[in-house]
């Protein structure tokens, strides 16, 4: 079956961009790819990106390429499958800093990455030329070509992200979060276009940590302001489940924020950015109380166990995305007449 076909089996919008980054933003993503194929951009956070052994690594983009090729490990839910790790092993042995899992075979895309770099490609150059290796149909962009740096404040100082998340194992508590280099930072061109356009039927926010990854995209200057300006309904995914992360410290860092780990706080997260809210059937009691803040609510499974899942999550955010865009247009109509209420 065509990408085309695959979309209107679906019954699915056609064009997409999700914002997206870590496993379960990129799980999302890879049941959107297949329902929308070519017709899906996939907007990935690169603030937990940085330079490790002299190597440039882009964790959430990698862990989307490896996920949306079929290449992503099953069970650690990051990096290749069948990985070997004798490269860490002889590095251990000479001293060399072991903190950070470079696998074998996952070297390979650090070390191409950082050569095409330093020879004065663009990143989003690198990400598409990678995608398009791996046979991907869908079209995967960095959040920007310009350097973005998620910091973290704890109470021992502060923290790039990876050496918080992976050298420490986010055990400190979490004061605040930043976002180094975002304040000057430029949205890609083409997905500014892709916002400003017509053509855009859904905005997708993949079930990704709020703080973590979504929010370093956010922080883009004008992001917030084109989101709000597209005419394109904005569906996002609630990354708990029961109040609890699948995976990850989303929960640990609302508690430490005073947030509070609930329904209710991620559906104050995005009020006034989305449209609607979709939120794990184990979540259905809050159901009433998101379509009270304001957000449209729709209630569905939302633990990826599996393709199948994944495919079946990403019809449910497709559909419900169809039902609000008739809302969206027209409000944007609404707030364009002459002497209308806004």
């Amino acid at each position: 079956m065509t990408a085309a076909g695959k979309a209107d089996a679906h019954a699915g919008p056609r064009r997409v961009l999700a914002l997206c980054g870590g496993v379960g933003g990129a799980k999302l993503a890879f049941g959107l790819q297949a329902a929308l194929g070519p017709a899906l951009t996939v907007m990935v956070n690169t603030g937990d990106d940085f330079t490790h052994l002299g190597l440039a690594i882009s964790p959430d983009i990698d862990t989307v390429l490896y996920t949306l090729a079929g290449l992503s490990d099953p069970v650690r839910g990051w990096g290749r499958a069948g990985e070997t790790w004798q490269f860490m092993s002889a590095l251990r042995q000479l001293g060399g800093e072991d903190w950070f899992q470079l696998g074998d075979l996952d070297l390979a895309m650090h070390v191409e990455r950082t050569g095409r770099l330093a020879g004065g490609a663009r990143l989003s150059e690198v990400v598409a030329g990678t995608a398009g290796r791996l046979g991907l149909a869908a079209r995967i962009l960095p959040m920007s070509d310009d350097p973005v740096r998620t910091m973290v404040e704890t109470p021992q100082g502060l923290l790039a992200f990876q050496h918080y998340f992976v050298r420490e194992r986010c055990a400190p508590p979490v004061l605040r979060l930043s976002f180094e280099g975002a304040e000057t930072a430029r949205i890609l061109p083409e997905l500014a276009d892709l916002l400003a356009g017509d053509g855009l039927d859904a905005v997708i926010i993949c079930p990704s940590n709020p703080y973590l990854s979504i929010d370093p995209i956010l922080a883009l200057p004008g992001l917030r302001e084109a989101l709000a300006l597209c005419p394109a309904p904005v569906v996002a995914v609630s990354p708990l489940i029961g109040g609890r992360a699948v995976k990850g410290p989303t929960a640990k860092i609302m508690d430490e924020l005073g947030i509070g780990a609930g329904t209710a706080a991620i559906a104050a997260h995005y009020l006034g950015l989305a449209d609607g809210l979709v939120i794990d059937t184990a979540d259905a009691a809050d159901a009433a109380g998101v379509a009270a803040s304001g957000l449209a609510c729709r209630v569905a499974p939302t633990l990826m166990t599996g393709p199948a899942e994944r495919v079946a999550l990403a019809d449910e955010c497709l559909a419900f995305a169809r039902e609000l865009g008739t809302r969206r247009r027209v409000g944007h109509a609404a707030k364009a007449q002459p002497g209308s209420l806004s």
